[in-house]
């Protein structure tokens, strides 16, 4: 579901529309202000939940082993190469010679152990932890070899040790990185004014420094849709990737400042409902909500129509994919009656916790209404980013219903999990996705993962609502802003001015 490059341009009356906002930002060819929804809570991706902080460090403070790129696919970071054991079960990771951190430090593989044992420890926070967990042994035969051998294959691992969780942490820095981060790579960070913008410096020690075209990227939070779209317009802002401005692109595709990309994810937009409150625990009382909720009319709500429907907790175009659309569709009257049979008295008051993004804004409204026709009162309560992870996401998980986005691709293996924000639990989805990770090839590991796909939309494990379209919107002589979205990340190293 990934579209292409939408690219509106006309070279020749550039000059005359920009505006003298824009002429400043474009005269200095080495500089960018980029704007983001939401402000990271901090700056260690190691220890926190928020996509926010791969935002800002993923490839450009932090590095990784692998790099994901925009199509997906996987490339050589820290390491030079690998080599897999044919049954997916021991990787060699081979590292470049020669890298240090920006206090000095060198890398090498004991770093990579380190950071990996780090993330897999019981005091751990990392949100892949498990993914960690499932490391057998990791052994260092000199200081550029890394071996790891995994309990269970997992044909994803170079993917998976691309994304932010999986960052390069020197040990010195660790317990300060969250508000001063040390990485190997291409920038560093030069200040931070909470609650406006961060400032990244290009790093003159980085290894290839020569590559590197920007010398300073700024990054400002603004979370209005409307003063997103109007940042852009001014030309304050010179690139804004996945931006709320669905309503506004007409008006951004006919002005030839802009080039306008409109790519897909492998995101999934949820109702995630509380399993472990009740009357939550029935499962006749989560198919009702499920069976009140119109997914067509949410993507058009909180999206404006830039969402593809999705019935379980996976995405079209990954491995395995089937449509579970129809085991859980819109259906008032059925949803009534679930909840009669619940024995759920009604009208009934639930609470809908918000956080900030306009699509779980818009969408909650849209929700609210949808529930109120089958006799669920939802209150709304928006709060901040900060909150809506220490109360509901990490615990006390203290909520009824709220909307969000998961943006990790490979990320079943969390229904699975004790301590998962969302409480679903069945012995017989674990007994499922064991199965999916010792699965001796691709057919025999698709035919199970449409099993588990089937089986949370079964259990209305969650609102499965929507595979996200993105779009982002940029100035039309800036170059390397992703498209696609295979993980939210702007990498800055392959940013520059045309």
């Amino acid at each position: 579901m990934f579209r292409k490059l939408v690219m509106f341009a006309a070279a020749a009356a550039v000059g005359l529309l920009l505006s003298p906002q824009a002429g400043s930002a474009q005269g200095n060819k080495d500089s960018v202000v980029m704007g983001m929804t939401l402000e990271p809570p901090g700056l260690d991706p190691t220890n926190a939940a928020a996509a926010a902080i791969a935002e800002v460090t993923l490839y450009n403070v932090f590095e990784t082993l692998t790099k994901v790129k925009e199509d997906g696919s996987v490339a050589p970071l820290l390491a030079e190469s690998w080599e897999t054991a044919p049954d997916l079960k021991t990787y060699t990771f081979k590292l470049r010679k020669g890298i240090a951190f920006q206090n000095g430090e060198p890398f090498n593989a004991e770093t990579v152990k380190f950071s990996y044992e780090r993330a897999a420890a019981p005091a751990s926070t990392n949100k892949d932890k498990s993914l960690f967990q499932g490391i057998a042994e990791i052994t260092t035969p000199d200081s550029e070899t890394v071996v790891i051998k995994l309990k269970h294959p997992e044909p994803n691992l170079p993917f998976l040790l691309g994304q932010a969780t999986a960052s390069m942490v020197e040990p010195k820095s660790a317990p300060t990185n969250a508000a001063k981060p040390v990485g190997t790579g291409p920038f560093v960070l030069t200040a931070w004014a909470k609650g406006s913008s961060i400032t990244l410096s290009k790093w003159p020690g980085y290894r290839n420094a020569a590559a590197i075209k920007l010398t300073r990227v700024t990054i400002r939070f603004i979370s209005d849709p409307s003063a997103q779209v109007a940042s852009l317009l001014s030309g304050d802002i010179d690139a804004f990737p996945r931006v709320a401005a669905a309503r506004s692109l007409p008006q951004f595709k006919a002005d030839p400042r802009f080039a306008v990309l409109i790519g897909g994810s492998r995101a999934k937009t949820i109702v995630a409902i509380n399993n472990r409150k009740k009357p939550f625990q029935d499962l006749r009382v989560r198919r009702a909500i499920l069976a009140a909720i119109d997914r067509q009319a949410m993507i058009e709500g909180a999206s404006d129509g830039f969402g593809v429907p999705i019935g379980s907790f996976y995405t079209p175009g990954s491995l395995g994919y089937v449509d579970t659309t129809g085991i859980n569709p819109f259906d008032p009257d059925k949803a009534r009656k679930l909840l009669a049979e619940a024995g759920v008295t009604t009208p009934l008051e639930v609470s809908l916790k918000l956080p900030p993004p306009s699509y779980a804004r818009q969408g909650g409204e849209v929700l609210a209404a949808q529930l109120a026709q089958i006799g669920i009162i939802a209150k709304i309560e928006n709060v901040e980013w900060a909150q809506w992870l220490s109360s509901v996401f990490t615990g006390p998980h203290n909520y009824d219903l709220t909307i969000v986005a998961h943006v990790e691709p490979f990320d079943l293996v969390k229904f699975t999990e004790d301590s998962f924000y969302i409480g679903y639990k069945s012995e017989a989805f674990d007994a499922l996705y064991k199965s999916i990770t010792e699965a001796a090839n691709d057919a025999d590991r698709a035919k199970l993962l449409g099993e588990a796909q089937r089986m949370l939309a079964t259990d209305a494990a969650a609102g499965f609502l929507y595979q996200p379209e993105l779009i982002s919107i940029a100035n039309k002589r800036l170059k390397g802003v992703w498209a696609e979205v295979p993980q939210f990340a702007n990498d800055f190293s392959g940013w520059y001015w045309e």
